[in-house]
């Protein structure tokens, strides 16, 4: 039972987005901004770190959600993502990407943990200014998005079919503001 009076039975954001349209309209366009914006990473990896950092808060509604738009974007490769979740060190992807999320679990916690070898280690990595930005940036955003879900303790579904259901709205059509009920 969420903390306020929201729409029942929408789940996490949507809920809070929908209690308060006028802010809630800015975070469902940084949320696109973010995750399906022009950047070098490609959707599924800016997915991929946002469920990363909601899965280290322990939001279930953001780690879910997201984990199920990743395996949708990553397709035929769907099984990194629970990879990633598990433990990014020995998940297959590359250097690059575990430096990445190395940075994204210290933004989680204190961004001032960033360190200029962390940096160094992604930049060596392949990494450019731009993917290093976008990845602080995706983390920090959804350390504040899983405040805010958890903050007001938004509906949170258990059925992993409600995940896969977002998780195919998501990678399809991105984040639009819910209608008004």
């Amino acid at each position: 039972m969420a903390h306020i009076a929201v729409p029942e039975g929408v789940p996490g954001i949507r809920s809070l987005v929908m209690f308060r349209p006028e802010s809630g309209q800015h975070l469902y366009a940084l949320a696109q901004t973010l995750l399906r914006g022009e950047s070098p990473l490609s959707p599924a990896v800016r997915e991929l770190i946002a469920a990363f950092v909601s899965s280290g808060n322990e939001c279930g509604f953001c780690r879910d959600s997201h984990a199920a738009a990743a395996r949708y974007l990553f397709k035929d490769k769907k099984e990194v993502v629970d990879f990633v979740l598990d433990e990014y060190h020995h998940a297959p992807i590359s250097e690059k990407l575990k430096a990445l999320l190395n940075i994204a679990g210290k933004v989680r916690k204190n961004g001032k943990e960033v360190s200029p070898e962390d940096v160094a280690r992604a930049r060596a990595e392949g990494a450019d200014d731009r993917e290093i930005h976008d990845t602080v940036l995706i983390a920090a955003t959804f350390s504040m998005f899983n405040r805010y879900v958890d903050g007001l303790a938004s509906f949170t579904p258990t059925d992993p079919k409600a995940y896969e259901e977002m998780g195919v709205r998501l990678g399809e059509k991105g984040y639009a503001l819910p209608k008004p009920q």
